[in-house]
């Protein structure tokens, strides 16, 4: 019993202080604020670190925390195949993405990924486009920020007495109220404190549980002992055409990372070439050690503790059992903390869909604003409801996000970067094969999260996008 008080006790602490922290960042952001281009890009004034932790933080929290480690959990070995794709998709965005990105919306002066892909504000179809593109970011960022509710929800469960309902509105509260003070500078800044949560916490949880299972041989023996036909995402009599299904829709995860409006709006808000590079290098180190110590923690999961029932649980389930009660407690109330903060990126970018993109040009911006801030608000409540009443495996639930956004703005993004203006017509119909086609295949009963999901309507959604480009004339060279 002491030793239960005693990380619970020091659960509360953590929680209470790393809280109040989020709190005064977002009312120090909030003087920080004249308009929707300070709420909802920071001025264009992030520097290179920020941006790589804050981008990095959003594109990741609990899908990496708990999906990650449970995939490698429940699937074995076959789980290793998240490195490549995961990291694929970093060294495209800041390689590649970011510098393009950056030039392109301060030339045409846009603020959100919609205003980079809807084309000029005198074409016809563009208001049918802006509001395709506003519907696809509301629906798919709702399951998404209704996840990182549910593993808020589910690590309150693991560590106090409460219901999973005041679990997800206690976490649910606290990131509605700094994101509406503060907009895009409080949501970066407390993305940084949750992104070296999570490396802090990837290097030492994992190595704590290494050390119990007796190093890498003792692991390599007790996984090959573990595993059984049945355990792998594949198996006779197909095991060829299966695992190559397998591997292409796992490395397929990486190919939705362009599309994705919360991770790419950190390069539109670069303040610099020389920011850019320097958060490449942070960019791509976070993520070595994040999914590394993720994989390796689920892997090292499956040795120790082969019974647990819920896959998405061993993080907390090796967090109670080899560490302290006290280190524990702060480690759990850490990670817990980083996965409440997660939605703000979120919730930011569904609100400007609404209300920047929509707002006709030579709006009052405070009127703007305060819109906003509405929006937010609204996006908030609807991703409780959906948290509470049609809960659902995070991992599942992140990654039909992650394609519906990823196909959807993925191909016409690519393509307008690589120098290409995109037909109207052809980027409605781009927008609307990308997003229904994988919202159709995920209501198969077998098809969700295989390769014809990942890789199917991205695919179709480029095609139609590159046979409708056209040459942009009198382009300038890219960052």
């Amino acid at each position: 019993m002491i030793g239960a008080m005693s990380r619970s006790q020091a659960v509360l602490l953590t929680l209470l202080v790393y809280n109040a922290a989020l709190l005064a960042i977002g009312l120090w952001a909030s003087r920080r604020m004249s308009d929707t281009l300070d709420f909802f890009l920071g001025g264009r004034r992030l520097g290179g670190f920020v941006a790589a932790i804050s981008a990095s933080a959003s594109s990741s929290s609990a899908w990496t925390l708990l999906g990650v480690s449970g995939a490698a959990y429940v699937w074995g070995l076959p789980a290793l195949w998240l490195f490549p794709a995961t990291l694929l998709g970093f060294v495209v965005n800041w390689v590649w993405v970011g510098p393009r990105l950056m030039d392109l919306s301060r030339r045409e002066n846009a603020v959100t990924l919609t205003g980079v892909i809807a084309g000029s504000r005198g074409s016809p179809l563009r208001p049918f486009i802006v509001a395709l593109s506003s519907f696809i970011v509301l629906f798919s960022f709702l399951f998404y920020i209704a996840a990182q509710f549910q593993a808020a929800g589910n690590g309150f469960i693991s560590v106090f007495d409460l219901s999973m309902t005041m679990s997800v509105l206690i976490g649910a509260g606290i990131i509605a109220l700094y994101t509406l003070l503060g907009g895009f500078w409080a949501v970066s800044v407390t993305d940084v404190l949750q992104g070296l949560l999570m490396a802090a916490t990837a290097i030492v949880l994992p190595f704590a549980a290494l050390a119990a299972v007796g190093g890498f041989g003792a692991l390599t023996h007790g996984l090959s002992v573990a595993a059984s036909p049945d355990d792998l995402p594949y198996g006779p009599p197909h095991t060829l055409i299966a695992a190559t299904g397998f591997v292409l829709g796992t490395l397929g995860i990486g190919l939705g990372y362009p599309g994705q409006p919360h991770v790419v709006n950190r390069f539109m808000a670069l303040d610099s070439s020389r920011a850019l590079a320097r958060g490449r290098f942070v960019a791509i180190s976070w993520a070595l050690i994040i999914y590394a110590g993720m994989l390796l923690l689920g892997l090292c999961g499956r040795v120790l503790y082969p019974a647990v029932a819920d896959g998405e649980q061993i993080f907390f389930e090796v967090a109670n059992r080899l560490m302290s009660p006290v280190l524990a407690g702060v480690m759990l109330a850490a990670v817990l903390s980083a996965i409440m903060s997660t939605a703000d990126s979120q919730l930011l970018v569904a609100g400007s869909s609404v209300t920047h993109d929509w707002q006709p040009a030579g709006a009052d911006s405070r009127r703007a604003l305060l819109v906003s801030r509405l929006m937010v608000l609204a996006l908030s409540v609807v991703a409780v409801l959906l948290a509470l009443y049609a809960p659902q495996a995070i991992f599942s639930r992140v990654l039909f996000a992650w394609h519906a956004v990823g196909s959807a703005f993925g191909p016409l993004l690519v393509l307008r970067l690589a120098g290409f203006d995109i037909r109207p017509a052809a980027t409605l119909a781009s927008l609307a094969v990308g997003f229904g086609l994988t919202v159709i295949i995920h209501l198969f009963p077998d098809a969700p999260g295989d390769y014809l999901e990942r890789l199917l309507p991205l695919a179709l959604a480029f095609l139609i996008a590159w046979l409708g480009r056209v040459r942009r004339v009198a382009e300038s060279p890219s960052a």
